[in-house]
Order: structure tokens, then sequence, then C-alpha cells
């Protein structure tokens, strides 16, 4: 969360800097659609937290409407890696994944314009949409004996000795096997754009986001789960804009 702080400590700089470097030729920087990709980084993920799709649409000179869709990897906090004698990585106690498919809709207010070719563009932003949860297996390689090993699920009541472990199963393995979580989420957030060019945008989006699902989510079964979970994130976004 340290991390998280100082970046927003340095995105408010950043506003503050944008309020008081607005120049008259803000007018000529002007647009109706923008489109953009992201890449995801928040507390309840890895070192990549998923992908994002955003479209905007501009209603008037300080608002647009955009809708979006994210693809994510949820992880309970009590998560820990290990590694084996092999080199492979496994997490001890996982017993499922939870892949998020987050559409939603939203508007986007714009605080303060940039000039065409400076200067640091501040929106604020808020949206709301449907969660599609997939919940889908974990798998381990566990070794019976020094000649047998499985490929299996994690059972924590056969799966006693992490020092059996040999990895994981294969990418997406059990993914098939998935079942459905319906939900709902909501997120707030600052955008801050420092592209350069008219036809392209790159920018930071720093939120939170509030989500909750229609049950409990048993990603650990030994550890405390939930089925409402919250975060803080940041976006980084290129796209263009026409």
């Amino acid at each position: 969360m340290r991390n998280f702080q100082i970046l927003l400590g340095f995105c408010l700089f950043l506003a503050a800097e944008a309020a008081f470097a607005q120049r008259d030729d803000v007018g000529n920087y002007e647009y109706d659609k923008e489109y953009l990709f992201g890449l995801n980084k928040n507390t309840n993920g890895g070192l990549i937290g998923g992908f994002v799709f955003k479209a905007g649409t501009r209603l008037d000179d300080n608002q647009f409407s955009f809708w979006g869709v994210e693809l994510s990897n949820v992880k309970n906090q009590k998560e820990i890696r290990y590694n084996t004698v092999l080199g492979n990585s496994y997490i001890f106690g996982k017993s499922n994944y939870l892949y998020a498919i987050r559409p939603h809709y939203g508007r986007e207010l714009i605080l303060f314009k940039k000039a065409p070719n400076q200067g640091v563009q501040v929106s604020a932003l808020a949206a709301v949409g449907p969660s599609l949860g997939l919940i889908a297996p974990y798998y381990i390689e566990y070794a019976l004996n020094r000649l047998e090993t499985v490929t299996e699920q994690y059972n924590p009541e056969v799966h006693q000795s992490r020092f059996n472990i040999l990895g994981t199963g294969r990418l997406f393995q059990g993914l098939g096997e998935s079942e459905l979580a319906i939900g709902a989420h909501v997120k707030a957030a600052l955008m801050f754009e420092f592209g350069v060019f008219r036809s392209s945008a790159t920018g930071l989006e720093l939120g939170y986001m509030l989500e909750g699902y229609s049950k409990e989510i048993p990603l650990i079964p030994t550890a405390e789960n939930n089925q409402i979970f919250q975060s803080a994130y940041f976006t980084f976004y290129y796209g263009f804009r026409k």
C-alpha cells in the first residue's frame, strides 16, 4: 500500500501542476472518440493484475461517456508462493483461481484540460457494471511416493505436505471445469493523460474498486474467503483518438 500512497501523492502533484499550467490554446485539443488499451496492477492481483479495453465518446466540452471490459485474476491476500526442489513454483493451500470478467459503463469529467502538445489532462471518472467470475480449479503435481505422482486439484485433506508438491498443472488446466459466480462492481478513479500527440493517448488511471459476488469464493479453503473484494489499483493506458 505504501507504493500506492507514493503514486497517489505524485498524481495529486501533477493535478496541481495542471491547474496552474492551462493555456489559451486548450480549445484546439479536441476529439470525439477514444479507444484505450491498458495493463492493470491492483492490491488483489499479481505483477500484472489484468487487461483493460475502454472506448469513450464525447458528450460535451468536458464530459465523456465510456464503456469497457476488464479481465483480471483475483487472488486471496493469504497466498504465498513457494519453490520446489525442481525449481517450480506453487501456492500452498490454494484450491481455486478466480478469473473476473468486468464489463462496465461510466462517465468521465475533465477537470483540467491540456494544451495540444504539453501538460497533463486530469479527469475524474466513475463506472459500474456486472462481474462474471470463473472459479477454476487450481491443479498441483503431487508425489504419492518416489515413483508415483498425480496431477489434481489441491485438497487440504489429501495434500497435507507441501514438500510433496512438485509444481502446478498445465497453463489453464481445469478452465473447462469452471463454475460461474455472478456479481457486480463499482469503481471511482482519477485519470492523468500525458500524450503529446492529438491522435494518440498515454495515461495513468488511479482508483478504487469494490466488487461483490452472490456467494463466497473458496480460493484457499483453510483461510478466510470472501464474496466481497475491494482494491486500490492503477492502470497504464495507451490508445488512439479521433
